[in-house]
């Protein structure tokens, strides 16, 4: 059977591409081996069942592992302490062979409900006998473990776990336990019913602390697609490739496996993508781990990179080139997955982990990484942030558009700007091209006469989100934008716009006098020399009540800068 890009379930060793996880395992395995109790929190399709699922593998040899998943147990199992020991002995007794005899016996009572008594210090009795007993040290790992994690139950089983831990130099005891989930059992809070909000602490005080990197670096993500080449030569760049979809998704493993299924399945012999000259075609431009892609075999009229004419991806081959993943990231940008509504079901139930990344997004705030912060604990927890430089930033480039997709889909009803762009979008594309010039011209009209009379804050907060949805219903379905992660701050915010190929480079900032303008020029010049483009836009907002409203044009060298002032 052909080996697979899988992103449904647990990837199998044979069946699917992987990563080497070896390094993984055997970090994990120096915790297992001295004799630590942890957790493995990440957020949801971060690869934590296929770990454990090669860690129960890895571990066989010097252990005994009981490898459990709290899915498979019902909810109304966790209702009562005596169906809870009903189910966990039975799932015990399932995935476990060869207990001592009994143990065994115990374990089976329990499960069939003939216990004398069916209790939680009943079971964990047992549980000493069977490590007492056992000829190699147990490993207890449960899967999905915050399935269970909103009842008292569940506080009383980690209870029990962290007595056995506190005691285990002097009674028999698992030599570890790894519980794996989404939530932080360490800080139960988040998943408690709103009548047991005062239940803030955990049991679960006793964990070490979980440092094994589970993201894919770039050197992970070139191993797997070397496994993949020499399934079918494509003659990709695997290291190229591999930065590629690191930059997009800074190692997400589903995320990484969802382009590369893309490539591998969807565009093979369907879709199009644009032809770029050799010279070109090999560009790649880094910025704050971001890649920007530069491609030209002819230009546009008014300065931006144009890609010529369209060709089929007829084979693999074809789909594993820059122009293949440009386009699977783009299918990837626009599909409502599973992890999406995950994410956004989140922004739901946490109103202020919405604010947070409202605020990182559209309005520059720089937000401190403080992981005490409940609003940081929550966005970290679910995958929305990471840590740069005691920061609060987006996790990755897919997240990030596809959470300015969702905000500004909130405000594209009543938004009068939005609906000033969808009037006058069709006078934008001249030839194929976006006439950006043509954009802040209207943008700079509509803008000053639905909100020119508003006050400074107003503006400062709204301004360049305002031009987003101005923006959207222009580009949206044939070109994309995205913000420049060092630039987002509240002066200013470099947005790049995708249009058929074309790229085209807009600073969008807060006016501040002549000097920190002339700043700002000489800034975007740079961006245009490292682009090789001949023209670059600049969108001021001016709150000076002598300011001068328009647009004119800059010649500083070869170069054409666009200056539109509201």
């Amino acid at each position: 059977m052909a080996k697979t890009f899988n992103v449904n379930g647990a990837c199998i060793p044979g069946r699917h591409y992987m990563v080497n996880l070896k390094p993984r395992l055997e970090e994990i395995k120096a915790m297992v081996d001295a004799g630590a109790y942890f957790t493995i929190n990440k957020a949801r399709q971060y690869g934590k069942t296929t770990t454990l699922r090669a860690l129960a593998d890895f571990l066989e040899k010097d252990y005994e592992i009981a490898c459990l998943d709290f899915q498979r147990i019902s909810s109304l199992s966790f209702e009562k302490e005596q169906h809870f020991v009903e189910a966990f002995a039975e799932e015990l007794l399932d995935c476990v062979k060869g207990f001592p005899e009994g143990v065994e016996q115990r374990l089976s009572a329990f499960a069939d409900g003939t216990a004398r008594i069916n209790s939680l210090q009943a079971l964990f009795k047992a549980i000493r006998l069977w490590c007492g007993q056992s000829t190699k040290p147990i490993v207890l790992m449960i899967d999905e473990v915050d399935t269970a994690a909103d009842n008292q139950v569940f506080l009383d089983f980690l209870a029990q776990l962290r007595a056995a831990y506190l005691d285990k130099y002097t009674v028999p005891a698992f030599q570890s336990v790894i519980l794996s989930g989404v939530y932080d059992v360490r800080n139960i809070r988040e998943k408690l019913r709103p009548e047991e909000e005062h239940k803030t602490n955990s049991p679960w005080n006793i964990a070490a602390d979980f440092l094994v990197e589970m993201s894919f670096s770039p050197e992970d993500i070139a191993g797997m697609l070397a496994e993949y080449e020499e399934d079918y030569h494509t003659g990709m760049d695997i290291p190229q490739m591999a930065q590629f979809l690191y930059a997009s998704t800074s190692g997400y493993p589903y995320l990484v496996s969802r382009l590369c299924l893309f490539m591998d399945e969807r565009l093979p012999g369907s879709g199009e993508f644009p032809v770029v000259s050799s010279r070109e075609a090999g560009r790649i431009q880094h910025l704050s781990g971001s890649v920007e892609f530069s491609a030209a075999s002819t230009r546009g009229a008014d300065g931006g990179q144009r890609l010529s004419d369209s060709v089929k991806f007829p084979d693999r081959a074809a789909a594993w080139t820059k122009e293949g993943f440009m386009e699977a990231e783009r299918m990837l940008v626009k599909e409502n997955n599973p992890l999406y509504q995950s994410l956004i079901g989140k922004l739901v139930l946490y109103p202020e982990l919405k604010a947070v990344l409202y605020e990182l997004l559209f309005n520059g705030k720089p937000i401190p990484y403080v992981a005490t912060n409940r609003s940081i604990e929550i966005a970290a927890m679910f995958g929305f942030v990471k840590n740069m430089g005691d920061t609060a930033v987006i996790s990755n480039r897919i997240f990030e558009t596809v959470l300015y997709n969702y905000f500004l889909s909130e405000e594209f009803n009543g938004s009068k700007i939005y609906d000033a762009g969808v009037r006058e979008r069709n006078q934008f594309i001249v030839g194929g091209h976006l006439d950006v010039r043509r954009v802040l011209e209207k943008f700079v009209e509509a803008f000053d006469y639905l909100y020119g009379d508003r006050e400074e804050t107003f503006l400062e907060d709204a301004g360049r989100r305002y031009f987003m949805l101005f923006l959207k219903p222009i580009i949206n379905g044939a070109g994309n934008c995205s913000v420049e992660p060092e630039t987002r701050n509240r002066e200013r915010m470099d947005l790049v716009i995708y249009y058929h190929g074309e790229r085209s480079i807009i600073e969008m900032k807060v006016w501040r006098g002549n000097a920190y303008n002339e700043r700002g020029e000489r800034q975007l010049m740079d961006y245009l020399e490292y682009f090789h483009l001949k023209k670059g836009y600049m969108l001021s907002f001016n709150f000076n009540k002598k300011k001068v409203i328009g647009v004119k044009d800059v010649i500083l060298g070869d170069k054409v800068l666009v200056e539109a002032v509201v």
